[in-house]
């Protein structure tokens, strides 16, 4: 019998290692159909979830409290699994290179819980080439197993949208890629138990490797240019928005707007594609130019608060700003590599020290990660600028009443207004005479 109809048979059980953003909904997932395994060696998140609460805010409470998923940080435990699903952050270090510790950790307690007639997949963004020259050896140490004749393994990237509610992981299509036929056909079957819209088959590990990080290169290339020219058209007294919202209205337009880049994948990826390019002799141009173009962005935007306190009339070190938003991205409560940080450090080179508001942030990851203390809108007054940096729809939602009650009480013309998402009604801003910037 296959493993495929073991594990609908309850008779074996899927493991998934790394219970964040990716995992903890594909666990949820796979518990619909079979016996999952959901492990991750944070106690605390554990615990949340033993509790019935998602910390992430992808499926919710009320879905967590209802699934089947057994939640455990023993390790032991895996044994219990022949099917395991690594999805393990992959960030970078401090100087742009792969961090590859997380999937190497990873690997190291799967491979020390690994028995004969397992599949291993990973789904952790890597650069091509780290499967199967990494992690496998480490797998094989480990467990004392063969790869390929006692246990096989498999790549299939992840694509979940944090926060996206319509783009869902049952109706992406799932690239998935083993080390030989009966792993890929097996693997493929296997995901297809969650998969609505079906999954695309690989020719090898590497080409599936190599489609995550491009995907995410072309997006972070795409964003770069409009960032370029959302730079240009400022000198030029343009509003970027306008021109952009010209451009779409053609039928190829590819439809991409200025912006913060961050998170775990766009700001990320690039960089390890560009890594294991270098290592073979090839200097990235349009890549590497396109993050230290994004990369930019928040130097960018706090120069031209800068500017427009100054014309204001502010002393710019005593300058109240509160800035709304930290997440990486619009209604979520990731904080991972927030490009809002570095317009924060940007503005303490100035002397200025910006109050922080987002009810969606993880109050305790923006501590821990970044020092910063987050303070609740309602206690927020006397404000020289307000800078709107994250779309979510609690802050798109806001009405203008409640954005002059921020302010101290002067004329709107020394009020500044910077709204880099460009979601406020800048007609409606501008008639009524406050100092207004968008990116």
């Amino acid at each position: 019998m296959s493993l495929y109809h073991e594990l609908l048979n309850k008779k074996e059980k899927i493991a998934v290692v790394g219970l964040g953003y990716v995992g903890m909904p594909l666990a949820v997932a796979f518990a619909k159909k079979v016996d999952v395994l959901g492990f991750d060696l944070n106690e605390k998140k554990i615990g949340l979830y033993k509790n019935g609460i998602d910390p992430t805010n992808e499926v919710g409470n009320d879905v967590i409290k209802e699934t089947s998923v057994e939640f455990t940080s023993q390790e032991d435990r895996l044994k219990e699994a022949k099917f395991h699903i690594v999805a393990v952050p992959t960030p970078i270090n401090s100087d742009k290179t792969p961090d590859l510790s997380p999937v190497e950790g990873a690997s190291k307690i799967v491979g020390r819980n690994l028995v004969k007639g397992s599949y291993v997949v990973y789904e952790s963004t890597v650069y091509p080439g780290v499967t199967e020259d990494i992690c496998i050896p480490i797998l094989e140490y480990e467990s004392g197993l063969k790869c390929g004749i006692d246990f096989k393994v498999g790549y299939s990237p992840e694509r979940i949208n944090p926060g996206d509610k319509v783009h869902r992981l049952e109706n992406i299509i799932k690239i998935v890629s083993g080390i030989d036929t009966e792993s890929l056909n097996e693997i493929a079957k296997i995901y297809e138990l969650v998969i609505k819209v079906g999954v695309h088959k690989a020719g090898s590990i590497k080409v599936a490797e190599a489609a995550k990080v491009v995907e995410n290169s072309q997006r972070d290339i795409n964003i770069a240019f409009m960032n370029e020219l959302a730079m240009v058209f400022d000198r030029m007294e343009i509003d970027s928005k306008e021109i952009i919202d010209a451009m779409n209205t053609k039928w190829n337009a590819l439809k991409f707007y200025p912006g913060l880049v961050g998170g775990h994948c766009i700001g990320v990826d690039p960089y390890y594609f560009i890594y294991e390019a270098e290592k073979l002799g090839y200097h990235s141009q349009i890549i590497l130019s396109g993050r230290k173009i994004n990369d930019g962005m928040g130097k960018f935007v706090a120069e031209a608060i800068i500017k427009k306190l100054i014309l204001a009339n502010k002393v710019v070190r005593q300058a109240k700003v509160v800035i709304l938003g930290l997440t990486f991205k619009e209604n979520t409560p990731d904080t991972r590599n927030s490009k809002v940080v570095d317009i924060i450090e940007s503005l303490n080179e100035y002397g200025i020290k910006p109050i922080i508001i987002d009810p969606e942030a993880d109050a305790s990851e923006a501590k821990r990660e970044y020092g910063i203390d987050l303070v609740d809108i309602s206690d927020v007054e006397d404000a020289d600028c307000l800078v709107l940096a994250v779309a979510h729809d609690i802050f798109k939602n806001i009405g203008l009443k409640e954005i002059d009650s921020l302010f101290g009480n002067f004329e709107n013309e020394n009020k500044v207004l910077i709204d880099i998402k460009s979601v406020l009604n800048k007609n409606e801003i501008k008639e009524k005479g406050y100092s207004y910037w968008s990116l």
